[in-house]
Parts: structure tokens; sequence; C-alpha cells
């Protein structure tokens, strides 16, 4: 009796897509753009709730865990430093990618001036609420990451995903004190929480078979949402594919060259456990919601430690956004190149400073690197109003800059794990 090979998750996930991407040009072309909206979309966003859903007690749980295993605090602070300092490095290198690209290849240049005043009026209203985040978070003292980091409450912080940084903190705190008290008097604590890992891993099993469905709903919704846009994927296509080959630069080459450098790992063997996770970061745009699959995928293909994935990874989703900062270098000078700015080599560095300290504090989910970006804009006097030329294309471009900073997870991971 012959047994049918099954579908892998990847190849299910690329149907979803394709399915979705198909539905939603036919939902255009037929025009019942309204039935997609009302009937298909809600299924995209269920799933992107059980993620979110289960993002929180997977950072919490695997961090703790993480810690624990380590045994000793000596070993902490080993992987916590080698882990921030490769995650910094990996981020100056994106960006310098990016300031490289986009100043050889000057997209700025070729963007028709007749369609700024009309960008201008379309996202007036939005610019303004980024410019008034923003200048909430330039008032703020210099130090205030720090007291970010720090919650006054534990379960507010739980309760809200773009404060990953205070459950990261709680969550190493915790794990430090039972490490302290040590784990024979600590028992119980220690086989509570590995059981509860078990529960959360089964949890993701189950969320994860529906991805498929979700990922095509995503999909479907997207092409409809921006159907009415296609003069503005046109007239910016130059600044797309200038952020796209940024990013595949980092993927192909960067990426591949430090692999090569400090793992054992081939390419192909990489590629193969990571593709998956690109894809699902891809349709999700949210490197906090693919976090589940990510330390599967590092774990079971990649043949990395629990004791090291279930730190670094975490870790990464919050302060490791080559991708994000990759693209706001690109996406700070073309603005400065449509607005007639010449940028000098300070105001390069600057933005390269800029852009790699801002990253760390970049929430993983959808959209987060827009507030961040103005303060690379700001720091080096571009005009925060032409941000709403690049709004129109930054959901597609946000999807594939998820996909490096996964996929600089992965990388890091796999490199100290070594």
């Amino acid at each position: 009796m012959t047994h049918r090979k099954k579908l892998p998750l990847y190849a299910k996930i690329l149907i979803g897509m394709a399915l979705g991407i198909a539905l939603g040009l036919l939902g255009v072309s037929l025009h019942f753009e309204q039935f997609i909206h009302h009937w298909i979309a809600p299924w995209g966003t269920i799933f992107l709730h059980l993620l979110k859903l289960i993002a929180v007690p997977l950072v919490l749980v695997s961090l703790i865990i993480g810690v624990i295993n380590l045994k000793d605090i000596r070993n902490l602070s080993r992987i916590g430093l080698k882990t921030i300092l490769i995650y910094v490095c990996t981020t100056v290198l994106a960006v310098s990618v990016g300031l490289g690209m986009v100043s050889v290849v000057k997209p700025g240049l070729l963007f028709p001036k007749d369609k700024q005043t009309e960008f201008m009026q379309r996202y007036e209203e939005t610019v303004a609420q980024k410019e008034e985040a923003m200048q909430q978070v330039q008032d703020e003292s210099p130090l205030q990451f720090l007291v970010d980091i720090v919650p006054e409450n534990a379960f507010n912080a739980f309760g809200d995903n773009s404060k990953m940084l205070q459950i990261i903190f709680f969550a190493l705190l915790f794990g430090v004190a039972v490490v302290c008290v040590g784990t024979t008097k600590a028992g119980s604590v220690v086989r509570f929480f590995n059981q509860l890992n078990l529960v959360l891993l089964k949890m993701i099993d189950f969320i994860m078979a529906f991805a498929p469905i979700g990922v095509f709903a995503l999909m479907a919704d997207l092409m409809v949402s921006y159907s009415g846009d296609i003069g503005i994927f046109s007239a910016l296509g130059m600044y797309a594919l200038t952020v796209t080959a940024a990013l595949a630069v980092i993927i192909f080459m960067v990426y591949p060259l430090i692999l090569k450098l400090f793992t054992k790992k081939t390419w192909k063997q990489f590629i193969h456990a990571a593709f998956p996770v690109q894809m699902l970061a891809f349709s999700t745009s949210s490197s906090a919601a693919t976090l589940p699959l990510t330390m599967e995928r590092t774990q079971k293909h990649l043949g990395v430690s629990e004791e090291v994935s279930s730190f670094v990874l975490p870790v990464g989703v919050t302060i490791n956004m080559d991708g994000t900062s990759c693209y706001q270098a690109v996406a700070a000078v073309f603005l400065a190149q449509v607005l007639g700015l010449d940028l000098t080599f300070g105001q390069m560095l600057l933005i390269l400073a800029t852009a790699t300290i801002s990253s760390i504090g970049t929430p993983g989910i959808p959209g987060g690197s827009i507030v961040m970006l103005m303060i690379v804009l700001d720091s080096v006097g571009i005009p925060i109003e032409g941000l709403a030329l690049i709004l129109g294309i930054d959901r597609p471009l946000d999807m594939l800059r998820t996909v490096v900073n996964v996929t600089g997870d992965m990388t890091v991971a796999s490199v100290v794990d070594e």
C-alpha cells in the first residue's frame, strides 16, 4: 500500500498566496471587492489574531526556559552580550547596503514632480498623525528607552504585544532569579514552564494548520486594497526596486557570507529551513507573529540548540531589524533626492547611526517602522511631510523587509550556536 507524500507547509502557504492574489485580481476586474472585504478578509484577520495570541506567552515562556537551561549566570552574560553585539553588527551592515544602493541608483531623481502634490494631499492626515507620534518620542529624555524597557505592571505588559521589550525584561529577570535560587529548590517552577512550553508548541501546531487559509485571505484583501493605486506603484517603481535590490543583497550575499565565515551550515541547508518562515513573514508582515514558526524551523531543521534559539530569537524579534533599518536608509535618502536636498557625508553617517538605533525600538508588527522612519528623517532635516510620498507602497515593502528581519534572526542564531 503506497502513501501519498504529504504537502509541506511552505507549499501550502505558497498555494494560499497564489490563490489569494488570483482571487484579489478577479475581484477587482469583476467588481466584487466588497465581498472580499466582508467575507474573505476576516479570515486573514483571525489568523493574525491567532498568531498574536500566542506571541506573548511564547516569548515569555521560551525566554524563561532559555535562561533556566543556561544553569549558570556566566553563560547568560556570554550568550547575551554575543547576541546583542552580532545583532548590532548585522544592522550596521544592512544600513550600509541600503545607503550604498540608493546612492548609486538615485531613484528620487526619476520621481515625477506633478505626483508630489497629489500624494501630499492624499496622505496629509496620516502624516500628521505619525508626526504627532514622533514628536512625543522626540520630546522624551534620551534615556526614555531604558525607562520603557522596565514595566511598572507586568500584567499590563503581557496584555500588549507592542511591549515586547518589557516582556523580555520580565522573562530575563524571572529566569535569572530561578537560576540564582537553584533548579533544585525551584524544581516545581521549572517543571511548570517546561510543561507549559509543550502545550504552547501544540497550540502552535493547531494555528499553523490554519496558515494557508489565513495567508490566502490576507493576499486577496491586499490585492483588492491596492487596486486603485496602480499609478502609485508605477510612479514609485524604481524606489521599490531599489529597496528590493538592497534587501536581496542582504539575503543572498551578506547572510550567506556570514554563515560561511562563522558556521558549518551550507546556504542550501539554511534556505531549506528558512523558506517556510520567509513565506509566512512575507504574508503577515510581522516578525513577532512569525516567531513560533521561526523557533520551530531553527531548532528542528538547522539543529540550533533550544538553549540558544529560545534566547536569541525572541530577543531578535525586538532588536534585530536588518530589513527595517535598510529600508529606513533607502527611504530617507530617496525622499531627500525627491525634494532636491543634497545630503553630506556627515548626514549619511547620522542616518546610519539613527537607523541602527531606532530599529532596536521598532515593534515587530505590520507598519511598526513608519514612526521610527520619521525620527530618521527628522535627524537629518528631511521634511516629515515627504513621508506621504511613500506611504502608498509601504505595505508591500513591509512584507519584504520582514522576510529579511526573520532571516537575519535565524542567521544570528546559527552563528551564536556555533
